[in-house]
């Protein structure tokens, strides 16, 4: 078997995802995805890695992962990364459909069944455009087409509500964002006092209407300098939350970190935004990161992936995966989170799973506030035939 070709589809009304299709000669493909700057991996994915991957053997996943790694930047979540990583998605999904085996099986196995839910509460609309992590890319302005679950929307001004709402679903924790407006109005250099008391209100109407029956995780984007970070992490504690995920950006030395780490007896939750296993190390050696987090569309695909989460295994911390992207980095990483055995929860939102189906074939089942992956072998899911003839659909193909 050899791959024959390497095929970028993207949707005009999606401009940050990229899909990938990994074709061989035998009929075999696989499908993969990564997010932001989808037009920038395009080119990268045909002007360099297609012409290193056509002829070669699909199966050898991890000697073309070794073969991509760029001279520059292979610890980034770069385009060169997050274009391999949607090749390295791609791969697993053949790999799985020669075996006859879903991905988790080819990773060693279930450790489980399910696994429980997170709801991020973002609407449809959240991040759409290529604006990027702001809050104008928030989705919503009047007049837009917000479609169902306008989470972020309620997390603002009902934010007892959604609780109540999720709970009744089956969903036991919830991821909120309220800071980032002030974070945007100071720099991220300073917040006022009742700038910290509003952005703090939607976690007391939480607490006041269920209590302790709602896990709350508190998201902060790493938009923050230390002392402010520290500010609002100290707020933060009557309400006990989950996992701070992100409050400085990563990168920085960790002993800033550690400056925010010490004034907050919740676990800090790092980082979707790092790469490669040696992005992770100092944070586990250094025992500032709590929760390990990981998106398989940045970070080099189920690989390191696998990889990361077996270094977080070996320093007894537990891993979650990422979504809030696309649909097919939900589906591996339901996958990824079945096998690893340090995986507790996983991230979804329910408003992108809305739409996720207009994509993909399947999702990853979810009942009672628990996933578990779509049947069949390999990924189990495949772009809908007509995504390729939607109006605002652009593919491109590389061939020997």
């Amino acid at each position: 078997m050899k791959i024959s070709g390497v095929e970028t589809v993207r949707v005009a009304a999606y401009p940050n995802l990229c899909f990938v299709q990994v074709h061989t000669d035998e009929g075999v493909s696989g499908l993969g995805e990564t997010f932001f700057g989808a037009a920038e991996v395009e080119s990268y994915l045909h002007g360099t890695v297609a012409p290193r991957l056509l002829g070669s053997d699909p199966l050898q996943v991890e000697r073309i992962a070794q073969d991509l790694k760029p001279y520059v930047g292979a610890t980034s979540t770069g385009t060169e990364v997050r274009g391999n990583s949607a090749v390295d998605m791609a791969l697993w999904d053949i790999l799985g459909k020669v075996c006859d085996q879903p991905l988790y099986q080819l990773l060693g196995g279930a450790s489980r069944e399910s696994l429980p839910i997170y709801n991020t509460c973002a609407g449809p609309q959240y991040v759409r455009m290529p604006s990027g992590q702001a809050v104008d890319n928030w989705g919503l302005p009047d007049g837009v087409d917000r479609g169902p679950y306008e989470d972020l929307d309620g997390f603002l001004y009902r934010a007892d509500e959604l609780a109540r709402e999720l709970l009744n679903s089956g969903v036991r924790a919830m991821k909120i964002w309220p800071f980032d407006p002030y974070a945007e109005r100071w720099d991220g250099q300073y917040i006022r006092p009742e700038e910290l008391r509003a952005a703090l209100e939607p976690f007391r109407k939480i607490r006041e209407a269920v209590g302790e029956d709602m896990d709350i995780l508190v998201e902060m984007h790493g938009l923050w300098n230390s002392p402010a970070a520290r500010r609002i992490v100290q707020g933060l504690e009557e309400f006990r939350p989950m996992w701070i995920e992100d409050p400085l950006r990563p990168g920085y030395q960790p002993v800033t970190l550690r400056e925010v780490a010490s004034v907050t007896s919740s676990v800090l939750a790092l980082s979707e935004t790092l790469a490669g296993r040696g992005a992770y190390l100092p944070l586990l050696e250094q025992g500032l990161v709590g929760v390990v987090l990981v998106d398989l569309a940045w970070c080099g695909g189920v690989g390191e992936a696998k990889k990361v989460a077996t270094l977080a295994e070996a320093y007894l911390k537990p891993v979650a995966l990422h979504d809030c992207t696309g649909p097919v980095s939900l589906v591996a990483s339901t996958h990824l989170s079945i096998n690893v055995p340090n995986a507790f929860i996983q991230e979804t939102v329910r408003a992108h799973y809305a739409w996720y189906g207009e994509l993909v074939t399947k999702l990853p089942p979810i009942l009672g506030g628990r996933i578990r992956p779509p049947e069949g072998p390999g990924l189990g899911t495949e772009l809908h035939d007509d995504v390729r003839r939607r109006p605002d659909a652009s593919t491109r193909t590389s061939s020997p």
